[in-house]
């Protein structure tokens, strides 16, 4: 699907102030999805939610159309790791539920996504979405300039796969962000320290770990689209837009007006909060 363009490109400050806003623009309309998702809404409920959203502020989701993809949103659900199709299924108390949208604002795309857990969901799933939004932290605390590609990655894989004997999906990865959706460099969510190409001042990326709880192997259903874990566990994915500077990242996106939706929606369990690491 998501293709680099071949240019590893660090933005100007003026471009980074609009990349802030798209950056922003996305994490107000998960915010949006955080305040209103419950059981019994639909995947489609929320891609016209999120649609209509994001046009109200005069900017485009990026994904509908891209390469072909029918939607708005990415929304998927327990054992689909990326790329799921909204559809008209009732979402179940227990289930874990990941959106990932992109837009277009004044010419620069913002993309994240965030992974949120309904209601009574089991113990181990809880740590699989605790776990794999640490990951994503320790991952952007690499993104700073004259480090490697390969720093984020190790530090993403050591967390996640390392420590607690997690599946690093090794099909899909994290990219480079500007102008187009996806730009070089591609960040793997494993790798080795010291390697890959080397960090620039002001490289805009989309670092985005996807955890599986079993396996990492992962398989493409028949629209050609859709990916899920081949033993049918859980997946989790969360990603933020960071910018690489010389001391530490900024991150362009921002959790916290999501999480304090989250936290006030009765519908969605918050409880792995007091042991994961926040920005």
């Amino acid at each position: 699907m998501f293709r680099p363009n071949g240019m590893m490109i660090s933005k100007t400050q003026d471009e980074l102030v609009l990349m802030k806003e798209a950056a922003m623009l996305v994490s107000q309309t998960l915010a949006e999805v955080a305040a209103v998702l419950k059981p019994g809404m639909t995947t489609m409920q929320l891609d016209a939610l999120c649609n209509q959203f994001v046009r109200d502020k005069g900017a485009i989701p990026s994904f509908y159309q891209y390469h072909g993809y029918p939607h708005n949103i990415c929304a998927s659900v327990n054992d689909v790791v990326v790329h799921g199709f909204p559809n008209n299924i009732p979402i179940k108390e227990g289930d874990i539920v990941s959106i990932d949208m992109g837009v277009i604002w004044k010419g620069w795309h913002g993309d994240h996504a965030y992974t949120f857990a309904m209601g009574n969901v089991d113990e181990a799933s809880l740590q699989l979405i605790r776990v794999t939004k640490e990951s994503l932290y320790l991952g952007i605390e690499k993104a700073i300039t004259g480090n490697r590609v390969g720093d984020i990655s190790f530090a993403i894989q050591s967390h996640t796969e390392k420590k607690h004997g997690y599946g690093v999906v090794r099909e899909l990865v994290g990219h480079g962000l500007g102008r187009s959706l996806h730009e070089d460099p591609q960040v793997p969510n494993y790798g080795k320290r010291g390697t890959g190409p080397k960090l620039k001042e002001n490289l805009v990326l989309a670092i985005e770990p996807m955890i599986n709880m079993g396996k990492k192997e992962v398989y493409t259903e028949s629209d050609g689209w859709t990916v899920r874990t081949i033993d049918g566990k859980p997946s989790v994915h969360f990603e933020h837009d960071v910018c690489v500077k010389k001391d530490k990242a900024i991150i362009l996106s921002d959790y916290s007006i999501i999480e304090a939706a989250e936290q006030k929606n009765p519908y969605l369990n918050t409880s792995y909060y007091s042991a994961t690491k926040n920005a």
